[in-house]
C-alpha cells in the first residue's frame, strides 16, 4: 500500500463518529417503538367523588323532568295500558329518555372533574347534551312517522334544564367552599418567566375556587435562583417542566408567558406528559378578558386567540336601557311606600332633610345629582377631611365613621339608602348595573386605567358590592369594575342583580 492509499487518524475518526452516531439513532428508534403507550394516571378520590355527585344530581334532575312531564301532560285518570301511547307507552318512553338523557349530558363531557365548578362552560356542556339528546329523539320520531307529544317535550325539555343548572350551582357552591378549605385540589406546576409565574401564583391564590394548589414552579435559572413565591420550591428550569412533573407527581402543568415557550417546546413537553397522566395548560398572556371575548383560530397549526373590542354602544346597550326602565320602574313601585316610611324615620331620628343629594361623575365624565336616604349629620361634608386625617384617596369609607347616624349604620347595612337611586336609574343618568358613581376628587386623581370605569353608566350595584364591597382592597375592587367594564352583559347584569338580592338580605362588607 502506498503513503498515499492510507488513510490518516482524521478521517478514521470522523468515520468512527458517525457510525457511533448511526448506531445511537438506531438505539432511540428501537427505543420508540418499545416506549410504553400513553395512559392516563390513576383518578384522585376526590375526582371520583364530584363525579358521583354529579352523575347523582344529573339523575335525580332529569328523572323529576321527565315525572313532571309525563304527569302534566297526560291525564291521570287515563286506564294505564302499555300499549296506549297516551298512556303507559309514555312510561316506557320516559324510562328511555331518562337514561338515554344522562348518557348524553356524560357523553358531552359535562361530568368531566376539570370542568366542574367552571360555571359557564359547564352549563354550556349540560345544554348541548340535552338539546342534542331532543334533537335527535326528533328526527328518530320523524323517520319512524311517531307522532312524540309536543306538549310532553314542551315541559320535560325547559324543566330539565332547570333542574340541570340549579343542581349544578349548588354542587358548585359546595365545591368551592370545599376548595377554600383546601380539599379536592388539583397539584399544580407552574412554568414560565419569573414574573409571569409570579402573577399566576397570585391569581390562583385569589381564586382557591379554581382547585389549582401550586406545588412547585419551573423559570429560568432553574433550582438554583430563589423562588419568587414564598413556600413554593423551584424545582428546575423551564425545559426541566416534564422531568419535576413526573417526580412530584402533579396532575396539572401550566404554561405562562416565558421565551423558552416556544411551539416546539411546548408540542414536546405535551409528548413527554402523556406517560405522566397531567394534563398541560396553557395560560395566554390575557388578564381580565371574558371567553365570550375571545375566539381560538388555528393558522397553521398554531391556535391564535382573537380577542373582540369591547362595546360600548350599540345594541346590547339600547336593550340595556329598556330593561334598566322597565326593572327600575317596577322595583320602584312596590319600594315607593317602604321608602316614605324610611325617609319620615329619617326626618324624626336626626335633624335635616330625608333625601342627601350629591353630585357625582357618571358616563364619559358627565356630573349629575345623586339621590340617597340621608345617612350621616348634616356636616358630614364639612368635617370629612378632620375624620380622615387630612387624607383623601380614591376610595374613602371608615368602617367606624362617626358622622353615620344610628339610624344611617341600619340603612346602609342593608342598602336601604341606596333606593332613591333608582330615579336616577329612570332619568337616565345610572343604570341597574355597573361601577358605583364617585366625587369629581375621587375621579380627579384616577389613573388612565380607572378611567375607563366612566364608559359605562355608574350602577345601583356591582360586580365590586356583589364580592365582598368594602372588605375588599382597593386593588381587588378596580379590577372587577374594570373586568365588568370590559365584559358587560345583560345575562350578568341579571346574575349581579340576583347576587345584589342576597347581599340585601344577609350583607357582608357594608358600612
Amino acid at each position: 500500500m502506498t503513503v498515499e492509499n492510507r488513510p490518516n487518524a482524521a478521517d478514521v475518526d470522523r468515520e468512527a463518529a458517525a457510525l457511533k452516531e448511526l448506531d445511537d439513532e438506531a438505539a432511540r428508534l428501537a427505543a420508540s417503538m418499545t416506549a410504553p403507550a400513553p395512559r392516563k394516571g390513576p383518578a384522585a378520590p376526590w375526582q371520583e367523588i364530584v363525579t358521583d355527585r354529579a352523575l347523582f344530581v344529573d339523575i335525580v334532575a332529569v328523572v323529576a323532568a321527565v315525572t313532571l312531564g309525563y304527569v302534566l301532560r297526560f291525564d291521570r285518570q287515563v286506564q294505564v295500558d302499555l300499549f296506549e301511547p297516551r298512556g303507559g307507552q309514555y312510561v316506557l318512553i320516559s324510562v328511555a329518555l331518562a337514561e338515554a338523557w344522562v348518557i348524553a349530558i356524560g357523553l358531552a363531557g359535562a361530568r368531566s372533574p376539570r370542568i366542574l365548578g367552571s360555571g359557564r362552560e359547564e352549563y354550556v356542556r349540560v345544554a348541548r347534551g340535552s338539546l342534542a339528546l331532543f334533537g335527535l329523539a326528533a328526527i328518530v320520531c320523524y323517520l319512524v312517522k311517531f307522532d312524540l307529544a309536543r306538549s310532553y317535550v314542551a315541559v320535560t325539555l325547559p324543566v330539565g334544564l332547570v333542574f340541570l343548572v340549579v343542581g349544578r350551582r349548588v354542587l358548585a357552591a359546595r365545591l368551592h367552599a370545599e376548595r377554600a378549605h383546601g380539599r379536592f385540589q388539583r397539584r399544580t406546576l407552574i412554568v414560565g418567566g419569573r414574573d409571569a409565574v409570579l402573577d399566576l401564583c397570585r391569581r390562583v391564590d385569589r381564586a382557591p375556587e379554581a382547585g389549582f394548589l401550586v406545588v412547585g414552579i419551573c423559570i429560568p435559572g432553574g433550582a438554583g435562583v430563589p423562588s419568587p413565591v414564598d413556600g413554593v420550591p423551584v424545582l428546575g428550569r423551564v425545559e426541566d417542566a416534564a422531568e419535576a412533573a413526573r417526580t412530584i407527581e402533579v396532575d396539572v402543568v401550566a404554561v405562562t408567558a416565558s421565551d423558552s415557550a416556544t411551539p416546539a417546546a411546548l408540542k414536546q413537553l405535551a409528548w413527554d406528559l402523556e406517560v405522566t397522566g397531567a394534563e398541560l395548560v396553557v395560560v395566554p398572556a390575557l388578564a381580565d378578558v371574558a371567553g365570550p371575548r375571545m375566539l381560538i383560530t388555528p393558522v397553521d397549526g398554531v391556535p391564535v386567540v382573537q380577542v373582540s373590542p369591547p362595546g360600548y354602544t350599540g345594541l346590547q346597550h339600547a336593550m340595556k336601557r329598556v330593561f334598566d326602565l322597565v326593572v327600575a320602574t317596577l322595583i320602584a313601585a312596590v319600594v315607593a311606600v317602604p321608602m316614605l316610611l324610611l325617609a319620615l324615620c329619617v326626618r324624626c331620628t336626626s335633624p335635616g332633610p330625608a333625601m342627601f343629594q350629591q353630585q357625582r361623575i357618571g358616563l364619559n365624565g358627565k356630573p349629575f345629582t345623586l339621590y340617597k336616604l340621608r345617612s350621616m349629620r348634616l356636616d358630614a361634608e364639612e368635617s370629612l377631611t378632620d375624620v380622615l386625617d387630612g387624607e383623601v384617596g380614591i376610595y374613602y369609607k371608615r368602617k367606624d365613621d362617626p358622622r353615620v347616624t344610628s339610624l344611617g349604620r341600619f340603612l346602609r347595612k342593608y342598602s336601604l339608602d341606596e333606593f332613591p337611586q333608582l330615579l336616577n336609574v329612570i332619568k337616565g343618568d345610572m343604570s341597574l348595573v355597573g361601577p358605583r358613581p364617585q366625587v369629581a376628587l375621587e375621579v380627579a386623581q384616577y389613573d388612565d386605567a380607572l378611567r375607563r370605569r366612566l364608559f359605562v353608566k355608574p350602577g345601583l350595584t356591582g360586580l365590586w358590592q356583589v364580592s365582598g364591597r368594602n372588605d375588599l382592597t382597593i386593588d381587588q375592587g378596580t379590577r372587577l369594575d374594570l373586568y365588568y367594564v370590559e365584559n358587560w352583559s345583560l345575562l350578568g347584569d341579571i346574575g349581579i342583580m340576583l347576587r345584589t338580592a342576597r347581599e340585601v338580605f344577609a350583607p357582608s362588607g357594608a358600612y
